[in-house]
Parts: C-alpha cells; structure tokens; sequence
C-alpha cells in the first residue's frame, strides 16, 4: 500500500509540474482554529500530505470551516459530532457510524470527508473516583445512569472545558447542571476530596490524574466524535486522499492525548505531529 502511495504521489508530482511548465506545486492549505489543540490536529493531517510528497501548510483563524467553504484553505479536521451539531443542531445520532453517515449528507456542497478515526475520540466523558466507581457498581456511563440521583458534577470552565457538547441528557438521567471550577487542576481536587462524584472531561483530555478513571461509554449514551478530514471536493488529487485517509489507520485516542500533553507542556504542534508520524509511518 504504502509503495503504491509513493508511487502514486511521484507520477501526480510529475503530471502537476509538467502542466505548470516545471513551477511548485502549490502548498495544500490545512485550516485549523486557533487554540494550540486544533492546531495540533491540523498538524497531523499536513504531515500526512508531506508525508506523500504534497507540500502543505496550517492556517489557524477564528473561523475555519468558513474558509473551507471560500476555498482559502482546502482542508479543515474536525470532530464527527461537532460538525454535524454545526449544520444539524437537533441531530439526534450517537454511534459513531450514525454520525460520520449524517455528517456527510449534512455537508455543504462542493466538501466532502474522508475516513473518519475509528480509534481516535475526543468526545465528553465523566471521570470518577475508583471508590465511587464501585459505589455506583460500574466503570461505564450506564453506571452513572443508575445513580443518576447522586450525581454531583463538576466542570471547568473556558480552555479547559470538555467542549459545546458536553450532554444534559444521558439515556433516562437528566444530568444535574454542573458546578464549575476555574481549570481542570481544581476540578480534578474536588473530585479527590468529595466536592463533586464526577468531573465532565473528555476521553482525549491530557493529565487526567491516574487516580480518577474515565467511565467507558459501551453504548452511546453521548455522541461520538471522531477525528475525520473535511476537503474541498475534486480539489485534491488521489494521492493526496489517500494521505488523509490513512491518518485513521495510525491515530488511536491514548496518541491524541499523549501528544495533547506534550503540546500542553510547551513544545510546538507542528513538531509534535511530525514526530508521531515519524515513529507511526503511515502506509505500514
């Protein structure tokens, strides 16, 4: 596969540089918001277009699915969940297959996605203590769905904030509305001391204590949200496709977290991606 890719990727290279009279070919264009996370996301998506011999760049601004929809930028990650909450606000799917199927029919014409990552979530999450977690007799939400009426939980505000979608509903529990704590350090110390039984995360959240765990969602109860690449349509040719689409063979959740931490702590997206790409080539 991967030697197909490459080979792919050279003829395209030639044919381009052929009808342009041997000028560049011109950098792809990845958009991305401008929070140092999504950046990280775009990061990752324009090492794998380099990776196959197409230049490209990251283009942070405030609105970057406005830019994929002017043709300023050709690409933009996203979050299966939060793009159809963006065009279908009373979408009502959850699995991860029922979301990436109506994302797409939601999309605009003239964008298209690619694969979605089937092992790489960022969706919201509770996180309990272990004692807690035995209390309620359970590691999964439909623990937390089964004591909904003891449920006190918390959650931080601004940056550190799980998301727009963190659910009031959770199957039959309406969520009691959450206290808020000014970061995620203080929250996570108020779960440890009884503050609050459960603090709203999300599945791909950096230094999330290892005393606390995250409860599994086995079905559903909160939508899915997959990493997945949104492209102009007929603006990329199939190498460069393909380069987006084999990030999902290579990205799982506990990566997007490890490398969310190294951005955390100081060191620069771009090198990030590029280095979880060097050590997970893709096309192996």
């Amino acid at each position: 596969m991967r030697r197909l890719a490459c080979a792919l990727a050279a003829l395209v290279v030639v044919g381009t540089a052929g009808c342009a009279d041997g000028g560049e070919t011109p950098s792809v264009a990845v958009g991305s918001a401008q929070d140092p996370e999504s950046q990280l996301v775009a990061h990752v998506y324009a090492a794998a277009l380099r990776f196959y011999g197409s230049p490209a760049h990251v283009e942070p601004s405030p609105d970057p699915m406005a830019k994929l929809d002017s043709g300023d930028v050709r690409v933009v990650p996203g979050f299966t969940g939060r793009v159809l909450h963006t065009f279908v606000p009373d979408a009502t799917a959850r699995s991860a297959t029922q979301v990436y199927r109506e994302m797409v029919s939601a999309l605009p014409e003239g964008i298209a996605a690619g694969d979605y990552t089937t092992s790489a979530e960022d969706k919201p999450a509770l996180a309990v203590t272990e004692a807690t977690a035995t209390a309620w007799g359970g590691r999964d939400i439909t623990a937390a769905v089964r004591n909904c009426e003891k449920l006190k939980v918390g959650q931080s505000k601004g940056s550190d904030a799980p998301g727009p979608n963190v659910p009031s509903v959770l199957g039959t529990c309406k969520v009691p509305k959450p206290r808020e704590y000014p970061d995620r350090a203080t929250l996570f110390a108020a779960v440890r001391a009884g503050e609050v039984n459960a603090a709203w995360t999300s599945t791909a959240a950096p230094n999330i204590p290892t005393e606390l765990l995250t409860l599994s969602d086995r079905t559903s109860l909160i939508r899915a949200e997959n990493l997945v690449p949104l492209y102009r349509r007929n603006e990329l040719n199939e190498a460069q496709a393909l380069a987006l689409n084999e990030v999902a063979g290579v990205l799982d959740t506990a990566a997007l977290a490890d490398m969310r931490a190294q951005v955390e702590d100081g060191t620069d997206p771009g090198l990030v991606a590029g280095a979880f790409l060097d050590e997970h080539p893709l096309g192996d």
